[in-house]
């Protein structure tokens, strides 16, 4: 019988066509994303080199393959918000309801938090309940609405806005 072993760690270069192929997937069947047009290889390679030490991207690897992964990206070039960011979680749907999403969540707070962060931003479409349980678990404020913001599979979508701020 084999061992399913979750492992939860920072995300490699050998990692991203598999952090792609999730994207991918949530691009073409969801709303969480708002991009419309599937990722290329080197797409994901130029998104993965604009991450660093206080950008982190991590991956939930069982048995060799990655079926989730989260990220904290820049949140805008303006050199005033660089304390800010703004969080990716994504969730092979097989896996999805299976605890992987809290435990990536766990992991990039946490990491967001030692990387000096004061803020940390997410934006949910309506709808994704599940998302917006998943930051109220982790200590997210709803802070606002964006509507009628995104338009995606001929429906105008609203979005909400959480965030976390870390008392320093």
């Amino acid at each position: 019988m084999r061992q399913n072993f979750l492992i939860v760690r920072k995300a490699k270069i050998k990692d991203i066509k598999q952090i792609k192929d999730i994207y991918n997937y949530a691009i073409l069947e969801t709303n969480a994303t708002f991009d419309t047009e599937i990722k290329t290889l080197k797409d994901m390679k130029n998104w993965f080199e604009k991450h660093g030490k206080k950008n982190p991207i991590i991956v939930a690897e069982e048995n060799e393959e990655i079926i989730g992964w989260a990220s904290l990206s820049e949140y805008s070039t303006k050199r005033a918000y660089s304390g800010t960011a703004e969080l990716s979680l994504y969730v092979k749907p097989e896996y999805q309801k299976k605890g992987i999403g809290k435990k990536l969540m766990k992991e990039i707070v946490e990491e967001g938090k030692k990387t000096g962060l004061h803020a940390v931003l997410s934006r949910i479409t309506d709808g994704n309940k599940v998302s917006i349980k998943l930051h109220e678990m982790f200590g997210f404020k709803h802070v606002g609405v964006l509507k009628e913001v995104g338009f995606k599979f001929g429906k105008r979508l609203d979005v909400y806005l959480m965030e976390k701020i870390f008392e320093n």
